[in-house]
């Protein structure tokens, strides 16, 4: 039987654990040099320029490995698993589906913000999805201080902040928060209350 961080791994669910692997497989990739970040980051200009596999990168690099590269990943890692594991049991299509469909809109959001990587954006769908469908659920920060589920992706927001010393590296978490709350609404308020059923926004297409 496995043991260990092997057991740990093969604990995540399918979709959670298949992006972590590739993220911790791309930082180790540009830490080695094998590769170099300026071939991983989205450019429309280099997509429309036959490098489509920058649509793809964007969402698996999280930087060099650092705090901040840990602070990311952890966070990801812990509540992707749990939102899929709680919403999205046995239904891994339309869980890749949300993440598609959010990776579609921060594609498309990037050349305004000036995004080219897009991986922590990605992250934070997850977490603000979670986050709404959790609210009364209390969380401690750090061991520091204790708050409600929906504070959630507002403290990490301002803990990255901080930890980066701008603002502008908490740029791409704000926008994949502005994500996930359109991603939340589509599926939690508009099909609910104004479609009564599930649309294309909650349901993956079904192959003819």
């Amino acid at each position: 039987m496995p043991v260990g961080i092997e057991a740990w791994v093969q604990q995540i669910p399918p979709i959670t654990r298949g992006w972590l692997a590739l993220s911790v497989l791309t930082s180790l990739a540009v830490q080695c040099q094998l590769v170099t970040p300026l071939q991983l980051y989205f450019s429309l200009k280099s997509f429309l320029n036959g490098q489509p596999w920058r649509a793809g990168t964007t969402f698996f690099y999280f930087g060099p490995i650092s705090l901040d590269f840990v602070f990311h990943l952890f966070f990801f890692m812990r509540y992707s698993r749990m939102l899929e594991e709680s919403s999205f049991p046995n239904r891994r299509a339309d869980y890749f589906w949300l993440l598609f469909l959010s990776s579609i809109m921060l594609l498309a959001l990037s050349p305004l913000f000036n995004l080219p990587f897009l991986s922590s954006s990605l992250a934070f769908v997850p977490i603000y999805l979670w986050s709404r469908r959790h609210p009364s659920t209390p969380i401690s920060l750090f061991g520091l201080f204790t708050i409600t589920a929906p504070y959630l992706p507002v403290a990490l927001v301002a803990f990255s902040w901080i930890l980066n010393g701008t603002w502008k590296a908490a740029a791409g978490d704000l926008v994949g928060c502005a994500v996930g709350h359109i991603g939340w609404f589509l599926r939690d308020v508009w099909t609910r209350e104004m479609v009564g059923g599930p649309t294309v926004f909650t349901d993956a297409p079904i192959p003819l």
